[in-house]
């Protein structure tokens, strides 16, 4: 019956918050099938019943204020959401679309709740208090941010991370060696210099010399590079020719990240996702951060902190070794990486706090939304 529907707006703008989505969606079916969802869909979140008024791939670029068409897209959704009246919106993950979104809604008295929030730990608190005009409730996937939000007065639930949930707690490395049919007696060094085209030009070159100069001291080593895009595999493949790896022992993968880190004896990380990643599939790893396009203010803010590495960050301690900004060198990562191979309690120590990470994220995260999504809705019908 048309009427016992009960309409909800959803937006995703990647893979990963497609499948957030989904998994949310499933969750929520299953104990309000009356439920219907619209918005902005990824083939996960349709393959679930959402429906799209847009195609999700148009926002997958990454997102700028001044692009026109992102702005003509968010402004039709926003009509086309407020004519609907939904009784709910759902933002999952990118706040530089979502928030904006969410205010507009919110002032005109649709509930919203954002799944994922934005990096409230560089914020200020005066910023983290001006969420509360765009939202009714956040969804949080670490445990740290749940304080940021509770001192800011703003409703807040954490869910844990949905790869916790999927990825095994132990790892059969061995198997995932065979699977990529990589030379026995080898050390394994996986590569993740990025995912997004711009990440990669500033980190590429990095890791090309830092590979070449491990080789120097470390010769029975073979590295693994992951690529999520043809363009991402040729920015690589021209940093190695570049930087003369072409005599590198080294085999590059179209996706495959999960278990490129599976097979792994030490990784070389840059990126938040990619260093969860790693925690999970218990690799011992080197951070390296280089934002170009970083402001000083905000450079400057992130390291007054204590960790910006993520797996510091949820333990509370630096277990992974960091390296940001100018102090990200070949030279150094090089070191770093020959002392993790050759320090066994670091390379022992670093996977038993994954575990601990691992369990910790393993929240059944789409069951802890979807409860969080019903209150929300419930609250607002009642």
């Amino acid at each position: 019956m048309q009427d016992a529907l009960i309409r909800v707006g959803m937006v995703a703008n990647d893979a990963s918050g497609d499948l957030l989505g989904a998994q949310m969606i499933a969750a929520l079916q299953r104990r309000r099938p009356e439920l219907r969802f619209a918005g902005i869909a990824g083939a996960r979140m349709q393959a679930q019943g959402a429906a799209s008024y847009f195609p999700m791939e148009k926002l997958s670029v990454r997102l700028r204020r001044r692009d026109r068409d992102l702005k003509g897209i968010r402004t039709c959704l926003i009509q086309r959401v407020l004519d609907e009246r939904p009784a709910l919106f759902v933002g999952i993950d990118a706040p530089e679309l979502n928030l904006g979104i969410e205010r507009q809604l919110q002032n005109a008295g649709v509930p919203t709740v954002q799944y994922g929030g934005p990096s409230v730990w560089t914020w200020r608190r005066w910023r983290v208090k001006r969420l509360a005009r765009c939202i009714n409730h956040v969804l949080v996937l670490f445990p740290f941010e749940r304080d940021i939000y509770e001192k800011a007065g703003i409703p807040v639930t954490y869910v844990g991370h949905p790869l916790a949930d999927t990825v095994p707690l132990d790892v059969d490395k061995a198997a995932a060696r065979t699977q990529l049919r990589l030379p026995h007696g080898k050390l394994i060094v996986t590569l993740l210099p990025g995912n997004r085209s711009a990440e990669l030009r500033t980190m590429a070159e990095t890791f090309v010399k830092t590979a070449r100069r491990f080789c120097s001291e470390i010769t029975d080593v073979h590295f693994l590079v992951p690529v999520s895009s043809r363009g991402n595999r040729e920015i690589f493949e021209a940093a190695l020719r570049l930087h003369g790896g072409d005599d590198l022992s080294l085999t590059m993968l179209f996706g495959h990240s999960h278990d490129a880190l599976a097979a792994a004896d030490l990784a070389l990380v840059t990126g938040a996702m990619a260093s969860l990643e790693a925690v999970l599939f218990k690799t011992p790893m080197i951070l390296a951060f280089r934002r170009a396009t970083l402001t000083g203010w905000l450079a400057r803010r992130m390291l007054d902190l204590p960790h910006v590495g993520l797996p510091n960050m949820l333990m509370g301690v630096r277990i992974v070794p960091e390296f940001h900004q100018q102090y990200t060198t070949p030279w150094a990562l090089s070191d770093a990486l020959m002392e993790l191979t050759r320090d066994t309690q670091a390379r022992r120590r670093q996977p038993e706090c994954f575990h601990d990470i691992h369990l910790m994220l393993r929240q059944d995260s789409a069951v802890k939304a979807s409860d969080a999504v019903l209150g929300v809705l419930d609250g607002d019908a009642r």
